[in-house]
């Protein structure tokens, strides 16, 4: 970025605003894309954290299944 008030012409301050214009333009075209890089990146993750929290909560569900049938088995035999 440059000063423009410093120039006395008129073209050349126009000029200066101009490439300061520009490059405000391409700095903000480079920060929305990298945001929308990381949002993709965090979308990923989400979906694969999504996709774990499933597994595991099958994993819980059949595992309480077994204790709850492992139970039901050792019942009759405290009661002998």
């Amino acid at each position: 970025m440059e000063v423009c008030t410093a120039e006395k012409q008129m073209e050349r301050r126009t000029a200066c605003l101009q490439a300061n214009v520009e490059f405000l333009q391409q700095a903000l075209n480079k920060l929305a894309h990298e945001t929308q890089d990381k949002m993709a990146a965090a979308d990923r993750e989400l979906a694969a954290a999504r996709a774990e929290i499933a597994t595991l909560k099958s994993t819980m569900e059949k595992l309480n299944s077994e204790l709850k049938q492992m139970k039901v088995k050792a019942e009759p035999e405290s009661k002998k």
